[in-house]
């Protein structure tokens, strides 16, 4: 007993996973029971079945992993031949049934009066581990929803600026490695706030949300598409290669986003037909550029037409 409380302790504080602590605890279960086969389940309960997920046999009886077993006939005797069998339920923390923990053998053998104690015991520490796994699987699932939502426009579902210059770092690499032109548009919706003005800040939400699905709608594969903040939105995008004419891509992306800019929009109860957008596309050489050129560079090329628009509506 004194070897078996050793080997217990090594197993428990060297398991880094499930799998890592149940292993040596059906070896385990195995010296202490005598039976030929110890394995741990899950349970279906819905579907009236059980699934071996780790097993150790020895002898003729072979229970493998991966098998399922209907939940109303545990070792499934006349498949199995199994003649001995005891287990005990798994559980998780809030008390439901998470599986059993199981030692079976194909001879009629009497059961070690310490058997049931020590299933239990093997049970409970199961029981810890998985609770251990499920909060770390939630901690990380919850680490992720945190950092999505610190990625992303919460109007728009579009990403926000921390994320877009992440993106812009990654782009940049991978135009200078691919010997690229990097595009970089903005667009800025023009009236906007006349939107707001004559329909609410809530149809002003629904014209953003609407834009933002045409913008999208009208990127290329590997564009990424940002909203930075009231009405303004920027576009990230790989170019021909630099022997290339990188300001007819520039004209041609600028081109398409202008006219997805442009038509009609449902806004609440009501509907409203926009010009479209102030839309500049900048063609740069990622070699010679930065980050912060990028961003200049883009917003004079907007500027740029927004003036041209203003001269050509006031003729």
């Amino acid at each position: 007993m004194d070897s078996l409380i050793a080997q217990l302790s090594r197993s428990v504080a060297d398991a880094r996973s499930l799998e890592g602590l149940t292993r040596p605890l059906l070896e385990m279960l195995a010296a202490v029971t005598g039976l030929e086969s110890t394995y741990l389940t899950t349970v279906d309960l819905a579907a009236g079945q059980q699934r071996v997920v780790y097993a150790r046999n020895a002898q003729d009886l072979q229970i493998p992993e991966g098998l399922t077993l209907p939940w109303g006939d545990p070792v499934a005797a006349p498949d199995l031949g199994v003649q001995t069998h005891v287990s005990t339920p798994v559980r998780t923390d809030d008390g439901a049934l998470y599986g059993t923990l199981c030692a079976a053998s194909s001879q009629r053998r009497p059961t070690a009066p310490e058997a049931e104690q020590v299933l239990r015991l093997f049970a409970g520490l199961i029981e810890q581990q998985v609770a251990r796994e499920r909060l770390a699987e939630q901690l990380q699932q919850t680490h992720g929803e945190l950092r999505k939502q610190a990625m992303t426009d919460p109007l728009t579902g579009l990403m926000n600026r921390r994320a877009l210059m992440q993106e812009l770092v990654r782009l940049m690499s991978l135009a200078q490695r691919t010997g690229s032109w990097l595009l970089a548009g903005a667009i800025d919706l023009d009236d906007f706030k006349q939107v707001n003005d004559s329909h609410g800040h809530d149809a002003g939400d629904d014209f953003l949300r609407a834009m933002a699905a045409r913008l999208h709608a009208a990127l290329r594969g590997g564009d990424v598409l940002a909203r930075m903040g009231g009405d303004e939105f920027v576009v990230i995008g790989l170019g021909p290669q630099l022997a290339e004419d990188g300001r007819k891509a520039a004209q041609l992306m600028c081109q398409r986003l202008t006219e997805a800019t442009a038509g009609r929009y449902g806004v609440g109860p009501a509907s409203i037909e926009y010009d479209g957008a102030s839309v500049g596309v900048a063609c740069l050489d990622p070699q010679q550029a930065s980050i912060e050129d990028v961003l200049r560079q883009s917003d004079s090329a907007m500027y740029r037409v927004k003036l041209e628009r203003r001269r050509a509506a006031q003729q």
